[in-house]
């Protein structure tokens, strides 16, 4: 069975039992193991990453308890995503994170703000499932190769892929109902 008629039968089922979000999050984490552009190496090394990013951040109290953040590593590029109520925390922060061995740059997209409510990280949530399944509904892209993260209505897209392939996640991220913006923050790669 193909990819995508797999990803098309979680989601199908997962819609009659209302848990389509799950479902793509767990089609495209399991799937993207295998299809990752990465070396096996560097998927371990990313993860290796954001469990240490976490577990030095929370070594910080005022970090742990004042902070909402998420951490997302590529190929060394970590994204940080959430919300501190001060520069000092968010610099913290970014500090923290940029001395975790492997880490080759760092997009801080935190915002100075309170903590986003239940309800804005459901939809986020949503808004994440509901990219992924159009990313993996178009033919000409490899919707495994692109993470998907997404916060306050914000979307933020990294992975391996080429500038088309680029280009046409963006288009499609943007066209979602409830996107608010869309970053790209691509590692290209020269295959189309």
């Amino acid at each position: 069975m193909s990819l995508k008629k797999l990803a098309t039968l979680v989601v199908c089922i997962s819609l009659l039992q209302g848990c389509v979000a799950v479902a793509v999050v767990a089609v495209s984490g399991g799937a993207g193991v295998a299809a990752d552009k990465r070396t096996l190496g560097k998927q371990i090394d990313d993860q290796r990453i954001e469990l240490t990013a976490h577990d030095d951040l929370s070594k910080h109290q005022a970090l742990q308890d004042n902070t909402n953040l998420q951490i997302v590593s590529v190929n060394g590029s970590v994204l940080v995503v959430g919300q501190a109520p001060n520069t000092y925390l968010r610099d913290l922060a970014i500090k923290t994170i940029t001395s975790v061995n492997g880490v080759l740059h760092v997009h801080n997209q935190v915002r100075i703000s309170n903590e986003i409510s239940f309800t804005t990280k459901t939809n986020d949530l949503w808004l994440t499932s509901k990219v992924k399944t159009a990313l993996f509904a178009d033919e000409n892209i490899s919707a495994n190769n692109i993470k998907v993260v997404t916060e306050n209505g914000e979307v933020f897209l990294l992975g391996l892929v080429s500038q088309k392939q680029a280009s046409s996640a963006i288009n499609i991220a943007r066209n979602i109902g409830g996107v608010n913006r869309v970053f790209k923050m691509f590692e290209y790669t020269k295959s189309p």
